[in-house]
């Protein structure tokens, strides 16, 4: 495989560059060398001139996408646009500093965005996605995932702090709006010593219930959370918006 460049310049002084590439065969006739040019490939794409060149020098070539066997694909996307909206909204540094305790509350809030289940299901669920390796959290075990919600719980006040002056302060919420809803939840568990027995919005009965409620912005961002015994039967409480 021979190739050729030649210059030329126009009449308005433009300097182009030709390439040729022949095909061209090298044999003896007497003492002599001499060349044969067995095919023009000048007109082939660049790509096709390359193939026929490796092929002559004996490398393999092999079909594109054949390179290389996906033995394992974890799904991506929808945790990268979870963790990149929280980064966006600085929800990392809300929640404590730097650490492996604060990355596990972290995959935890956007395991609860993308797949609420229990905590165990949560925790078998990471190593199939790219969230454990993405937010350093392989190897967490129930211990650590229990510790790390103590630790937040511990930070709630706080938290709440942060949230309150960001989106409910004067400047950004003048109207001096606050919405709250309520709600409840049944527990079947003994060792909470927050449920009592009341009315479930669920229709449950026979378990303790937990009754909570949520402070937001008009825009519905959750500034504050609260938790209390459960209603009694006889009284309901209904959402309601303060001003």
């Amino acid at each position: 495989m021979v190739r050729v460049q030649k210059t030329h310049v126009d009449k308005q002084g433009s300097e182009r560059v030709y390439e040729s590439a022949y095909l061209r065969r090298t044999y003896r006739d007497g003492p002599a060398v001499r060349n044969e040019t067995v095919a023009n490939l000048s007109m082939l794409p660049r790509e096709a001139v390359a193939a026929i060149e490796a092929t002559l020098k004996g490398q393999p070539l092999v079909p594109a996408g054949s390179e290389f066997t996906i033995t394992r694909s974890l799904p991506h996307g929808h945790v990268a646009a979870v963790a990149a909206m929280a980064r966006q909204l600085g929800l990392p540094a809300l929640l404590g500093p730097a650490g492996r305790q604060r990355d596990i509350v972290l995959a935890l809030i956007i395991s609860r965005v993308l797949r609420p289940k229990s905590k165990l299901s949560t925790l078998t669920w990471w190593p199939d996605t790219t969230l454990e390796a993405d937010l350093d959290v392989a190897g967490a075990g129930t211990d650590e995932i229990y510790a790390a919600m103590d630790g937040l719980a511990g930070r709630q006040e706080t938290i709440e702090r942060k949230l309150a002056a960001k989106h409910l302060a004067p400047d950004v919420n003048p109207g001096r709006i606050a919405l709250f809803d309520v709600t409840s939840a049944w527990v079947t568990g003994r060792c909470c010593g927050l449920p009592a027995r009341g009315y479930c919005r669920d229709g449950k009965k026979g378990c303790a219930q937990i009754e909570y409620g949520v402070l937001a912005d008009p825009a519905g961002r959750p500034s504050r959370c609260g938790r209390s015994r459960a209603t009694p039967p006889t009284r309901r409480r209904s959402p309601r918006s303060w001003r």
